[in-house]
């Protein structure tokens, strides 16, 4: 299909027109295939919308750190395990109602909810209990002490709904962000107006549009054609970054962040059940040069297959050489004297998905490792390569270290994709959000990683710059996805 011919249509179809000068398009890239959820928890939710249509109690400053957001602020008692948040006071709801302690408690019991088991309540099932108080403030008590709480309450999904959201449909979608939706068209143009009544003031924008265009190709080709103002939520590859270099009508930033591209081996598939197995066909990389030849220098910053980006406070060091010789000595050992064969699902949904692929298929080959690329359409890839298949390439976006250990890696996880089991790990996990003393903490949650190191059955190669092109009358802070004030986003 020629994409020029089909985003026209889209184009068309759902009204969209080039002259509304305050309002901001960027593309959405399609990941549940039309499924998507304006439910912040939902498994399937409408990433992109949600960042502008909620908020949370904690978010995430500049660095990373956690800082005021609908909360205005929060204290422990000596042992960790009990938490009262202050809320903001006259804090609106998109329809006009003030938000309350009961719409927070009511908030985080539809993710504790054990029935309908959403995927952030892995990372927060410490949460015993959550009340409220008359005088606007929340209280938790967990039911085993966590020093870091108010970084776990940063998590992307931890937003804040209206009490009776599961109730009521007209409620979905109303959160309050610095804008309201006007029109839900996940496979289309959901398009939204800038809510006035927004509680760090009045929006510089008047609305967004997001655009759903599942190719990365055609994402950055309706960049460059004027169709959309800015490629930032997923960014450009360093290749196409190579065409906005130079050009008057558009300006990047690159921002390092914890957003990493892997290939996952899952634990258990028959072949690859063999931490041994896993090891070695993580050896064979070599990482310097998959970096290189994916985004040139300084695109990206080597990972030793830790899912902790390097500005964490719990990054543990690592140095990971390519080893081809140990990674057949580790094979031999597990019964593949002559190597083994592999099918790995790839896909366009995300540009670097099938170039470090195939330069995964050419450095295992030394090992005598033979990798079959099957490519999967962008459509399709999330619902039926993506933890469906036993090799698959995959992206997550930065977390907090016990958050990414645990959701992705923690035995009982929904998004556990490598289906990684370890008791060691899980203890880990669980001392570490206990200990009061930062020092010992740290300790502990970099044991966690160090023991992924050796068995974990997932390949992260790096950490990613996030190059976001825009127009050059579009004026987006240079954060990090999760810390972007919305509200400051200009369109001049």
């Amino acid at each position: 299909m020629n994409w020029k011919h089909s985003l026209a249509g889209l184009l068309l179809v759902s009204g969209t027109t080039l002259t509304q000068a305050e309002t901001l398009k960027t593309p959405y890239w399609l990941e549940y295939n039309g499924k998507e959820s304006l439910d912040p928890i939902s498994s399937t939710r409408y990433y992109d919308a949600i960042q502008v249509l909620y908020n949370r109690l904690v978010r995430q400053g500049e660095q990373g750190e956690p800082v005021a957001a609908l909360a205005s602020s929060w204290s422990a008692n000596a042992s960790a395990d009990v938490w009262t948040f202050t809320l903001r006071p006259d804090v609106k709801f998109h329809n006009g109602k003030t938000m309350t302690p009961e719409d927070v408690v009511y908030s985080f019991n539809r993710i504790l909810d054990p029935q309908r088991d959403a995927p952030a309540r892995a990372a927060l099932s410490m949460i015993k209990q959550v009340t409220g108080t008359e005088d606007g403030k929340v209280i938790f008590t967990l039911s085993q002490a966590h020093a870091d709480l108010p970084i776990l309450l940063m998590d992307y999904r931890a937003k804040i709904v209206p009490a009776g959201f599961d109730e009521d449909p007209a409620l979905m979608g109303v959160g309050t962000g610095p804008f309201q939706l006007t029109r839900f068209e996940p496979k289309g143009t959901t398009t939204f107006d800038a809510f006035n009544n927004y509680w760090e003031g009045q929006p510089k924008l008047d609305g967004m549009e997001l655009i759903a265009i599942a190719d990365e190709n055609a994402r950055t080709q309706a960049l460059l054609a004027g169709q959309i103002d800015w490629a930032g939520w997923n960014g450009v590859n360093g290749q196409q970054l190579r065409m906005f270099e130079g050009n008057a009508r558009f300006h990047y930033d690159a921002i390092p962040t914890g957003d990493w591209r892997g290939i996952v081996f899952r634990n258990d598939d028959p072949a690859l059940k063999d931490a041994r197995v896993r090891k070695a066909l993580r050896m064979v990389v070599d990482r310097q040069e998959m970096v290189q030849l994916l985004f040139g220098q300084g695109g990206a910053t080597i990972s030793c297959d830790n899912p902790v980006w390097a500005g964490d406070q719990y990054r543990l060091e690592q140095h990971c050489e390519q080893d081809i010789e140990g990674a057949k000595s580790l094979l031999r050992e597990a019964g593949y004297p002559d190597g083994l064969t592999l099918d790995l699902y790839t896909s366009p949904a995300d540009g670097y998905f099938r170039p470090m692929s195939e330069i995964y298929q050419r450095q295992a080959a030394r090992a005598g490792i033979k990798v079959n690329i099957r490519t999967v359409p962008a459509s399709d890839y999330w619902s039926t390569a993506w933890m469906k298949k036993s090799v698959f390439n995959t992206a997550w976006g930065q977390r907090p270290a016990d958050q990414v250990l645990s959701e992705v890696f923690g035995s009982t996880a929904p998004w556990n994709e490598s289906a990684f089991k370890n008791a060691e790990f899980d203890q880990l996990l669980s001392q570490a959000r206990q200990e009061t003393d930062h020092n010992k903490r740290a300790q502990l949650y970099q044991s966690a990683q160090r023991l992924l190191s050796e068995q974990s059955g997932t390949l992260i190669p790096f950490h990613l710059n996030n190059n976001r092109v825009m127009r050059a009358n579009v004026s987006i802070p240079a954060v990090e996805h999760f810390a972007i004030r919305w509200h400051l986003v200009d369109k001049s």
